[in-house]
């Protein structure tokens, strides 16, 4: 049969410090569970316990002082009993910060050696089982080892203000840390962008940005700008635009790729006379057998990715030519050129048709565009650049502007967003012929600020011409 110990009268709260009412269970101040007071013990102790002598009132003990105060990612200086003069249970002093240790009869050690141990006096006496220092000797760190310095630590304060070294990356997110060969940051570990996350370029005459956007982990985009002369020496200016197609393998791959083989086939054929219109035609089949060649892999080369798609790598291509007066325009695909006159109130115009879905229902005249594009069919491409193509059918177009415009050249990660070429010309900023690169920016911007649904990549060619009267704004060759 158990027995209930009664509880002793206790003369305040422990909570509150509130006299409690003879025999309540709870504090009528603050609702303490007075029950849960411990007992006062029955018996009393035989032998008496030794105090030891109270220090004199004129030594205050002096905590040693820390050496970092803010420890948000790094463990907190420690401070151990044995570093606070006192007693111990035995009654014999513990070594203080300025007193001499009684074994040893040495003084003790400052508070940096206490928290820092590894000197050559602070073997055996201070040992921290946590310590993961060098085990070859170099000094310890008295704190668990950080996978990089912080830059915030005042001794590396030096390194943060010395230059990088020469062609080394510096981390994004901290500004101080070096780039490992995997893309990290070896001081703080952040994943740095990858470099086609966004790409920028800027030449005398045409100026291109490409992004990954918001939604997309990688950036399937990809673009060339060049410039070359004609035999007769007048210039001609470039910009390939291309697109990846997400579906297929190796997006990225692949309009990188189609990029730069057309753009190489336009440097090559241009300089020896050929016609711009014929060179952008022979420019898309080398582009085509570019990406083509990306299907013929080994055997094994796909072993090592189970889950890689086993469709042939595809993307689209659009591209502009000014040389000679004239523009040139070519495309496989829905990415686009639009023209915007430098005066705002003349017309715009549109100077590519989307290989789509929904271009070929407004052809066949079984919808208008609205509905078309409203429909979640329509922006299913009918036409790509890939080894698993339909018969390759490159576009190509010769328009002879009247008056200075801005060639805008365009995947439908932008048009998505400014699909009209009304939409697109006040989507333009009005210096775009003299600041082509800040406008493309903006332009960018302008998708992201949309929603950033896919990767954006935009080139811009100011076309300078000598009005010649009225007219069209381009009329086809």
């Amino acid at each position: 049969m158990s027995q209930s110990h009664q509880q002793p009268a206790l003369s305040k709260c422990p909570g509150c410090e509130e006299p409690p009412v003879a025999g309540d269970l709870f504090c009528g101040a603050c609702g303490y569970d007075l029950s849960a007071v411990p007992a006062r013990p029955d018996d009393r102790p035989t032998m008496a316990i030794a105090v030891p002598p109270a220090a004199p009132a004129a030594e205050a003990v002096r905590w040693p002082t820390a050496e970092e105060t803010d420890s948000s990612d790094v463990p907190a200086p420690v401070v151990r009993p044995a570093d606070v003069p006192g007693t111990d249970s035995g009654g014999r002093p513990l070594t203080g910060p300025d007193a001499p240790d009684a074994e040893s009869g040495r003084g003790a050690a400052s508070p940096s050696e206490l928290v820092h141990p590894g000197g050559p006096d602070s073997a055996a006496a201070r040992v921290r089982h946590d310590d993961r220092a060098d085990p070859g000797g170099a000094e310890a760190s008295g704190d668990f080892a950080l996978a990089a310095p912080d830059p915030r630590a005042p001794e590396h304060a030096a390194a943060l203000a010395a230059a990088p070294a020469p062609g080394a990356k510096v981390c994004v997110a901290c500004r101080s840390g070096r780039v490992d060969a995997d893309g990290y940051c070896e001081n703080c570990g952040h994943a740095q962008p990858r470099e086609r996350d966004h790409m920028e370029q800027e030449l005398d005459a045409v100026a291109a940005v490409s992004d990954r956007g918001l939604r997309h982990h990688r950036n399937e985009d990809s673009f060339a700008v060049s410039s070359t002369a004609l035999p007769d020496g007048s210039p001609a200016v470039v910009a390939i635009v291309c697109d990846g197609v997400s579906s297929a393998s190796r997006p990225d791959e692949a309009s990188a790729a189609a990029a730069s083989a057309a753009n190489e086939a336009l440097l090559e054929s241009l300089p020896r006379g050929t016609h711009p219109q014929q060179a952008m035609h022979e420019a898309i089949v080398a582009a085509s057998e570019a990406v083509n060649a990306l299907a013929q892999e080994p055997a094994g080369a796909r072993e090592h990715d189970a889950h890689r798609h086993q469709n042939a790598p595809a993307c689209t291509l659009v591209g502009a030519i000014m040389a000679g007066g004239l523009l040139i325009v070519g495309w496989v695909g829905d990415s686009r050129v639009y023209w915007v006159p430098e005066d705002r109130t003349q017309p715009t115009a549109r100077l590519t048709e989307d290989d789509s879905w929904a271009a070929q229902m407004v052809a066949a005249g079984l919808m208008n565009e609205a509905e078309a594009y409203a429909d979640e069919r329509a922006h299913a491409i009918t036409g790509w650049l890939g080894a698993d193509a339909y018969e390759l059918e490159p576009h190509t177009a010769a328009f002879k502007p009247d008056r200075p415009g801005l060639v805008v050249v365009c995947t439908d990660g932008l048009w998505n967003y400014a699909e009209s070429a009304e939409e697109m010309a006040a989507a333009v900023p009005a210096d775009a012929r003299e600041q082509p690169l800040q406008a493309a920016r903006a332009l960018v911007g302008h998708a992201l600020d949309g929603g950033g649904h896919d990767n954006v990549t935009v080139a811009l060619l100011p076309f300078a011409v000598r009005p010649q009267g009225a007219g069209s704004a381009c009329d086809t060759v």
